[in-house]
C-alpha cells in the first residue's frame, strides 16, 4: 500500500501514525509534513517520505500520485478540501478519501451548513446571515448578548466569536464585516446555546456513517476556559458527560440526515464528517461541521481506535461494512504552544527531543535546522497521554508536558477538569 497523506501538523502526524500500523504494511508519503513525522518509522517499521509538496498545490500533488503509484490518498487540511483536491484526483484516476469542495461546503461556508440544517431540520441554533454591518448591529441591538458571531468563510477555526456583551458582539462585526479580518464575507450570527460540547466524528461515504468515539476539545487559550478562542489547546476521549444514548440519538438523528442530507443537495460526502455538537436541555444540536479530521480531538481519538483505520478508508470507499474496536482506556492530549498564540507569538523555540518520552507526542509546527529541533507556528506539539481513567490519562499526559516545558511555550494546566 502507498500511501499520501496531505498536511503538515499534528492531526496530519496522527492520521500517518495511526496508519502506519495497518496490517497492510503501508509505505508512506506525507505532503508537505514536519521534521517531527520521521520518528513513525522507528515507532512503527512503516517507511515515512516528507515530500516538499504544499497542500494548496493541487495539481502537482495529482501528478506525484500519479507518477509514486499512490494507492490511496487521504486530506488533512480544509484549505486542500476548498480546493476540490478530491474532484481533480478523482478524474485522474486515483482513490481518494476526501469530500469535494461542494461537499465540503458544509464546513467552508456557515451559512450552507445552516441553511442545509434548516431545510432537512437537523438540531442546531437559531441564525440570520448578514454581508454588512448596519443591519448586522441592528439585528444585535434587537437580540442582544450573549450571542454567537461567525464568520461565514474559512478562519483557521479563529472566526467565531461567543459574545457574553453586545459590546464584545460589536467589536466581533466591525473586525468581520469593516475591517475584513478574515477577508470579505457574510456573518452567520447565531443563538447562544448553553451546554456541555463534544465532537463526534464519523468515516461517511454516501449514506454510510461509521461513528467514531467522541472527544472534548478546549477551545480558549487559558486556564478555566478564559482568553481568545483558538485553533484548541487540549482534548481528551472519552466524555463521560454526556451519555452513550444521546451519542446514539445525535448519530441517528445528526450525523446520519446530514449524510442523506448532502446526497439530496447533489453532493454526497465522502471522508470524515465532523460534527461539533453540544448537549442542550433540549438534547444534541450542532454547533459547526467540519469535513475532515478535527485537530486536535484526532490526536486522542486515533490512539484510542484500536481497528485498522488504513482498512477502515478502504472499506468505507468500498462500501463494506464497518465496526471499529476501541480501547478501554482514556487519551488525553495537551497542546504546547508558542508565547503569544493565538495572536502574535514567538518563534523558533528550542524544543527536547521527544522520542525518548513514554508518552505520544505529535508534532504540530516544528521544523529542523542544523540537526536541532524548534517551533515552527504558534501550535507546536501535543503530548498525549494514556490511562485507565481520565485522571490516570491526565497525569501521565502532564508528566510528559514537564519534560517537553520551555519557558516561551505556554500550556493549559487544566486539560480535561469538567471530566476529572
Amino acid at each position: 500500500m502507498r500511501i499520501l497523506i496531505i498536511g503538515r501538523g499534528g492531526r496530519e502526524h496522527a492520521i500517518a501514525w495511526k496508519m502506519a500500523q495497518s496490517a497492510l504494511k503501508p509505505e508512506l508519503f506525507i505532503a508537505p509534513g514536519n521534521v517531527g513525522m520521521n520518528t513513525i518509522t522507528a515507532q512503527t517499521g512503516a517507511p515515512v517520505t516528507l515530500v516538499s509538496i504544499s497542500e494548496n498545490e493541487t495539481e502537482a500533488l495529482r501528478d506525484f500520485a500519479l507518477t509514486e503509484h499512490i494507492d490511496l490518498t487521504v486530506v488533512g487540511p480544509e484549505a486542500a478540501l476548498a480546493n476540490d483536491i478530491a474532484t481533480v484526483f478523482t478524474a485522474a484516476g486515483l482513490r481518494i478519501f476526501a469530500p469535494t469542495a461542494a461537499a465540503a461546503r458544509i464546513e467552508t461556508s456557515k451559512e450552507f451548513a445552516k441553511d442545509l440544517m434548516r431545510k432537512y431540520q437537523i438540531p442546531t441554533a437559531s441564525y440570520r446571515t448578514f454581508e454588512d454591518y448596519d443591519s448586522a448591529k441592528r439585528y444585535l441591538d434587537e437580540q442582544g448578548a450573549p450571542i454567537v458571531i461567525k464568520y461565514d468563510g474559512l478562519a483557521a477555526g479563529k472566526g467565531v466569536v461567543v459574545a457574553m456583551t453586545a459590546e464584545e458582539a460589536d467589536n466581533a462585526l466591525k473586525d468581520m464585516l469593516l475591517d475584513n479580518r478574515f477577508g470579505e464575507g457574510k456573518v452567520v450570527m447565531e443563538e447562544f446555546l448553553q451546554g456541555p460540547e463534544f465532537s463526534l466524528l464519523a468515516l461517511v461515504n454516501g449514506e454510510q456513517v461509521v461513528p467514531l468515539v467522541i472527544a472534548q476539545d478546549h477551545k480558549r487559550a487559558y486556564d478555566g476556559d478564559k482568553g481568545p478562542n483558538t485553533g484548541g489547546v487540549g482534548a481528551y476521549s472519552p466524555v463521560p458527560v454526556i451519555p452513550q444514548a444521546q451519542i446514539d440519538w445525535a448519530v441517528e438523528h445528526i450525523m446520519k440526515p446530514t449524510a442523506k442530507a448532502l446526497i439530496a443537495e447533489g453532493c454526497p460526502f465522502c471522508g470524515v464528517l465532523y460534527g461539533g455538537l453540544m448537549l442542550t436541555k433540549d438534547g444534541p444540536k450542532v454547533i459547526e461541521f467540519n469535513a475532515r479530521f478535527g485537530d486536535p480531538e484526532t490526536e486522542v481519538v486515533l490512539p484510542k481506535l484500536k481497528s485498522d483505520l488504513t482498512q477502515m478508508m478502504l472499506d468505507v470507499l468500498d462500501h463494506k461494512e464497518v465496526n471499529p474496536e476501541f480501547y478501554e482506556d482514556a487519551f488525553l492530549g495537551v497542546v504546547l504552544a508558542a508565547k503569544g498564540y493565538p495572536g502574535s507569538y514567538t518563534k523558533n523555540i528550542p524544543l527536547n527531543d521527544p522520542t525518548g518520552l513514554s508518552q505520544q507526542v505529535f508534532c504540530m509546527g516544528v521544523k529542523e535546522e542544523e540537526g536541532k529541533l524548534l517551533s515552527n507556528g504558534g501550535r507546536v506539539l501535543i503530548v498525549v497521554g494514556r490511562g485507565k481513567t481520565l485522571k490516570e490519562a491526565q497525569q501521565d499526559a502532564y508528566q510528559g508536558v514537564e519534560k517537553m516545558a520551555h519557558p516561551d511555550l505556554f500550556y493549559r494546566q487544566d486539560i480535561g477538569w469538567q471530566a476529572v
